[in-house]
């Protein structure tokens, strides 16, 4: 018994059993936080009114149970006393690999943090949906420069060469990059400045329309009627008209359509049936209710304006063809004569023999 006493002690003393026993150690800690986060830490967050907290703690449980082991290398590597240069490689190596476990965590701690923020915006005035997308990705920008200052420090890098370049490199960069740097800030106006947002339907004077998926810093993506994405970089769109049918105060849109009907119809008979076709539209709300108004007389045709309103600008086409469908339909039900346009062709013989001709439509 005093042997095997004695031969634990002797072993006790040897470096690598030591760092061994550190090693062990951590682990054991590393698995006791683990379970404080996953068990006591979450059940407390279960208790709030928002879920925010519980995906906070949820992200924190990885990044914590591996800074805990890797604190414990760090100080086992310490205990086995090894070549000043081999351990300053070691430590390095284990400090990198906390900047990258920490920078993965970062970016989705960011963006979690933001998107549960923008909607709490009964108590949070200053980041909202629009102003989401740059929130994000300007934090995103934050956590990658500390992860490259930390990797820089942990190798012990001298960052003064790097800041006497950093003019000449951003002179070559921005001469090798205008396009991307161009796109990049056309990204931060769009974003700033917010013309659209995520699920607005906008139309550019380019052609381009569709619903907004997608804002980035360098490019905008649009998806089309056709399901066909569109990415646009934000250049383009910050040099653009662009036509928002998602805007306003509403998220409803006013479709309007020209009807022409022969002269002597019944003008109230006509507003009575365009407001009763509209009615009948499928994808025509009734609230606000859809007007009819007589516009115009004019050369061959009294003109009216049927405009009404419909949930989605996405269902702008579906609504146009519903309308003239039933507005033709109707119209020809109750007798109210369609025009088309007509020339009238009068000739006549002039006293030298030859015929004049003359029109009118």
């Amino acid at each position: 018994m005093d042997e095997w006493i004695t031969f634990l002690r002797e072993a006790q003393a040897l470096p690598w059993v030591r760092a061994l026993e550190i090693v062990a150690f951590s682990a054991v800690a590393a698995k006791g936080v683990d379970l404080l986060i996953s068990r006591l830490l979450l059940r407390l967050a279960r208790r709030s009114n928002t879920d925010l907290d519980d995906r906070l703690v949820r992200l924190l449980h990885r990044p914590v149970f591996v800074s805990v082991l890797l604190v414990g290398l760090h100080i086992a590597l310490k205990t086995l006393g090894s070549s000043p240069g081999v351990d300053r490689v070691l430590v390095a190596a284990i400090q990198t690999v906390a900047v990258f476990v920490w920078t993965a965590a970062g970016f989705k701690l960011s963006s979690t943090t933001l998107e549960g923020l923008s909607r709490l915006s009964d108590r949070v005035a200053w980041i909202e949906a629009r102003t989401l997308p740059l929130f994000d990705n300007l934090s995103k920008i934050v956590v990658f420069a500390l992860a490259t200052y930390c990797f820089l420090i942990a190798w012990d890098l001298d960052l003064s060469p790097w800041l006497a370049s950093a003019g000449v490199m951003g002179i070559a960069v921005g001469f090798a990059a205008k396009d991307s740097l161009a796109n990049l800030f056309g990204g931060l106006f769009v974003i700033m400045d917010a013309p659209y947002k995520l699920g607005d339907f906008i139309n550019l004077d380019s052609g381009e329309r569709g619903q907004v998926v997608k804002i980035g810093l360098r490019s905008t993506r649009l998806l089309t009627r056709d399901d066909v994405e569109i990415t646009l970089p934000n250049a383009h769109i910050a040099n653009a008209k662009v036509v928002n049918e998602s805007g306003g105060p509403y998220r409803k849109t006013r479709v309007v359509i020209s009807v022409s009907v022969a002269y002597g119809s019944d003008v109230d008979r006509v507003s009575a049936v365009l407001h009763e076709a509209a009615r009948s539209v499928e994808n025509v709300v009734l609230e606000p209710e859809p007007l009819v108004r007589f516009v115009e007389m004019g050369d061959s045709a009294l003109i009216f304006r049927v405009k009404a309103w419909i949930d989605e600008p996405a269902q702008r086409g579906m609504c146009i063809d519903g309308l003239n469908t039933a507005i033709y339909k109707m119209l020809g039900e109750a007798g109210i004569e369609i025009p088309f346009p007509q020339r009238v062709v009068h000739m006549a013989r002039s006293p030298t023999g030859l015929t004049n001709t003359t029109d009118s439509s």
